[in-house]
């Protein structure tokens, strides 16, 4: 029996999640809420064999250390990550032995991003819903809306500096294009565009559980 703990619960629901990864005769798959700091210590007391990283806390509470990490990759657990606190703690951590995967991990690790606050989201503590727009989602959208000609390379960069001086919990699309100086053609134009994208983060999750479980067939 292969035992796996998958945190998550925000870039992707555990319902979403478990469509892709679930339970069966021969793999025991647990789902916990984003992890924080000390989680790793009680989740080694089960005895698994992967564990997956997907979201964690930021500032609600103390993340999930290297050390902790470490500690559960030297004791033989293949810990994978991506998407939001996975993907940041891979790409430190990916010549150790984690393994990150994703257009965010990719993000991290090419030194492109660096920040935290670039997958940060405030959220509702009970039903884990995001409540704001993490920035490594805004970026992924407004630089393929500027390789659709919706929006220029200029006004790409004006949209994400606005973003970026916002404080994460109160960071969206209707206040940061509100802020612009686009002409409302093209805000109705991109904002089209925003509703038919993909959240990253939440297909950075879907891909990582893929793998996993492809892994194991």
């Amino acid at each position: 029996m292969v035992k796996i703990i998958v945190y998550a619960g925000l870039s992707i629901p555990f319902d979403e999640a478990r469509e892709i990864l679930d339970s069966t005769d021969d793999i025991e798959v647990i789902y916990k809420r984003p992890i924080k700091r000390g989680d790793l210590s009680l989740a080694l007391k089960e005895h698994p064999h992967i564990i997956v990283i997907i979201d964690g806390v930021f500032h609600q509470n103390s993340a999930v250390g290297h050390k902790e990490i470490l500690s559960v990759i030297n004791s033989g657990v293949k810990v994978f990550g991506a998407s939001s606190m996975g993907a940041l703690r891979a790409s430190e951590l990916d010549t150790l032995g984690m393994i990150g995967m994703g257009y965010v991990y990719n993000q991290y690790a090419s030194g492109e991003v660096e920040s935290d606050d670039d997958v940060a989201v405030m959220l509702d503590s009970e039903s884990l819903q995001a409540l704001s727009e993490p920035l490594i989602n805004m970026k992924y959208i407004f630089t393929n809306a500027v390789d659709e000609e919706i929006i220029t390379e200029g006004e790409k960069e004006e949209l994400l500096r606005i973003a970026k001086k916002t404080y994460y919990p109160k960071r969206n699309y209707s206040q940061t294009l509100s802020e612009s100086d686009l002409d409302n053609e093209k805000k109705d134009k991109l904002i089209d565009f925003i509703r038919q994208s993909p959240d990253i983060k939440k297909e950075d999750a879907k891909n990582l559980l893929e793998h996993v479980k492809n892994m194991l067939e």
